[in-house]
């Protein structure tokens, strides 16, 4: 019998798992597998793209300060930042004061400050505004996540890649890495790999669950080599993770957790090309001053910890971080010393290889939609900008539409 078709193996998704026991990891790497059994094939580059999410809805404008708008301080009486704290970057805009790393490093011209990104018809539902930007399609006419796409369009091209070509570390898969050919693997964190295989006996169990050999030919035994194939590659991967320990001081928070493990995966893992984290806390309906400035400071010392870490390892040229959250937060504070839920707002992108700067108007406070910022650049230009220029992809494609890039990257 010949191996699965695709098309086979897409509707076959629910066999990969032959062992009951099997954990939901081994699939989604099993799947790519099997793809690359039926077609054989290798990542297009070896650039790494990093997606930090910053979930809850981030106030844009607490973060990229507009300290020479009069009617900023006229919208948030106590909640606006005095112009003597702002980290001052042109005679209109500032970082907020716990950004002071991120500021040095835009003085270094490594972050590019994208102002008032957003979408048509905004939406400020959590949930589905998290939608329209993990699936880049406003109108919900795209199916799966944008990085999923991707993928799937990769493997059209050159064949199944690498089972771990891509990871999610968070505890709930991102949208963004559905594909439907492309299986992404998602962990709570890199302790989970190197649990299940630093132990002899853990990766025994693993591999025992998989059954005696099926006939040769069959259904079940394509699946068991494609498991085996799968938790071969997991093996390699938890090996690598072992051989490099992160240098830099990265801060007990979600933001430093998470990049510290980003560093020791780039470090140690080449074949992987996208790392997706989030880091949550920014629904700040209350008591923002405080709340807002912590987190920043988090992913502050995080962001330039992980900057200084790929300088020292040399990967720096090759690694780009984008930042982004679902929402901005509305233009006035309200009665609680918060913000309720906005439109647009800033985006960063971070790395050696970006042409550093301020990108787009400054956000124009007189001219607001419903109480919000209007979106002068749609995030899909920023997500064509990385898919064509740094990650080898088609972002017409991946997009389904064509979007005025923007020259973010050297």
């Amino acid at each position: 019998m010949d191996l699965l078709s695709r098309r086979d193996i897409v509707k076959s998704g629910g066999m990969i798992a032959v062992g009951l026991v099997a954990p939901r990891w081994l699939a989604t790497i099993a799947h790519s597998d099997l793809l690359r059994q039926a077609q054989g094939g290798k990542v297009a580059n070896d650039t790494v793209l990093v997606v930090c999410q910053l979930s809850g809805g981030n106030d844009g404008l607490n973060t990229v300060v507009p300290w020479a708008t009069k009617r900023y301080y006229e919208l948030r009486p106590t909640l606006g930042i005095k112009e003597d704290e702002v980290l001052k970057i042109t005679n209109e805009v500032g970082f907020h004061p716990a950004l002071k790393g991120l500021a040095e490093l835009y003085q270094q011209k490594k972050v590019a400050v994208i102002q008032n990104v957003g979408y048509p018809k905004p939406n400020r539902s959590h949930f589905k505004s998290m939608d329209i930007w993990q699936s880049a399609s406003p109108d919900s006419s795209m199916k799966h996540g944008w990085l999923g796409r991707h993928f799937d369009h990769q493997t059209s091209l050159t064949g199944p890649l690498n089972p771990i070509v891509a990871l999610g570390l968070s505890t709930d898969k991102p949208m963004a890495l559905n594909g439907e050919l492309a299986s992404i693997p998602c962990f709570a964190s890199l302790a989970d790999i190197q649990s299940m295989f630093g132990d002899a006996d853990s990766e025994k169990l693993l591999r025992q669950i998989q059954g005696a050999d099926a006939k040769v030919g069959s259904d079940t035994r394509v699946v068991q080599q494609a498991n085996r194939s799968a938790l071969d590659a997991m093996s390699l991967l938890s090996k690598q993770l072992r051989g490099y320990a992160p240098k830099e001081t990265y801060g007990n928070t979600a933001f430093g957790n998470g990049f510290r493990q980003i560093a020791q995966l780039i470090a140690t893992s080449p074949q992987t090309r996208v790392v997706y984290m989030s880091a949550g806390g920014f629904d700040t309906h209350a008591r923002q001053a405080e709340q807002h400035g912590r987190l920043l400071t988090g992913f502050n010392d995080a962001i330039t910890a992980f900057q200084k870490e790929m300088e020292a390892i040399g990967k720096a040229e090759k690694v780009v971080v984008l930042v982004f959250s679902e929402f901005g937060r509305r233009s006035f504070e309200n009665a609680s010393g918060g913000t309720d839920h906005g439109a647009a707002a800033p985006m960063f992108v971070v790395g050696s290889r970006v042409k550093g700067g301020l990108y787009g108007p400054i956000p124009d406070l007189n001219d607001l939609q419903d109480g919000d910022l209007k979106y002068k650049i749609d995030f899909r230009q920023v997500y064509a900008t990385a898919l064509d220029q740094w990650m080898g992809g088609d972002s017409q494609v991946v997009l389904g539409h064509s979007y005025v890039q923007l020259p973010l990257l050297q």
